[in-house]
């Protein structure tokens, strides 16, 4: 069982592991291992993990079972709107909740929004399924997923946050 808690220093060469493996395990086949390699060089540099952390408004999570890290979750707010850039789990925990459990705290790290969006490459049918289950619409497309000039095309998602509570009205 893991539990989601916020990344912290310690943890960020565990998520560029579980980055690079859960990158070569999806797109490999899609893009080649080269391809792969260059990406996950560029977008889950150290650096740029280091530069998430300290995003103002963003959140950035990890699924952690007390021995090992299976899963990340990274998002923004701009306005009333959460990003969720990142979503990751191990292909080793592939099956269980750990999806579930960081797309809900991340849900819940952003009180005032009213909606959460992403993207998604369009090829990659397992995490168009996940997000549709848990009530994403596709509502537009990309040719630049993930960062402008990428050339990855994808689906964008979007579903609207409804709170359990009477605290919030939408």
């Amino acid at each position: 069982m893991f539990f989601v808690r916020t990344a912290s220093e310690q943890d960020l060469e565990r998520v560029q592991q579980i980055l690079r493996e859960t990158w070569h395990a999806t797109y490999d086949d899609l893009y080649g291992k080269a391809k792969v390699e260059e990406i996950t060089d560029q977008w889950h540099s150290m650096k740029r993990l280091q530069e998430m952390r300290h995003t103002p408004k963003s959140e950035f999570l990890v699924a952690d079972n007390g021995t090992v890290i299976g899963g990340m979750a990274y998002a923004t707010q701009k306005d009333k709107t959460i990003s969720l850039h990142q979503l990751y789990v191990h292909p080793d925990f592939h099956g269980g909740k750990t999806g579930l459990h960081l797309l809900i705290e991340i849900e819940n790290s952003f009180i005032d929004a009213e909606y959460i969006k992403l993207e998604v490459e369009e090829q990659n049918h397992k995490a168009i399924e996940f997000y549709e289950k848990f009530g994403f619409k596709k509502i537009g497309e990309t040719q630049d997923c993930g960062e402008d000039g990428s050339g990855i095309p994808a689906l964008i998602m979007q579903k609207e946050i409804i709170y359990a509570d009477d605290d919030h009205s939408h």
